[in-house]
C-alpha cells in the first residue's frame, strides 16, 4: 500500500501514472486504427479496386 499512496500522491508518482495511461491510450487507439486500415484495405483488395 505505500506503494500505491506514493503513486498517487507525489508529483513523480502522478507522472508516472499519467505516463502509464497515456501509452496504454495511445496502444488501444492504434490497435483500433490498425485493424480499421486493414480491414478496409483487405475489402478494397477482395472488391478488386486496388
Amino acid at each position: 500500500m505505500p506503494l500505491l499512496k506514493e503513486l498517487l500522491t507525489t508529483d513523480a508518482g502522478l507522472m508516472s501514472a499519467a505516463g502509464i495511461i497515456f501509452m496504454l491510450g495511445m496502444g488501444v487507439f492504434f490497435m483500433r486504427y490498425f485493424r480499421r486500415h486493414i480491414a478496409e484495405d483487405t475489402a478494397r483488395a477482395k472488391s478488386g479496386k486496388l
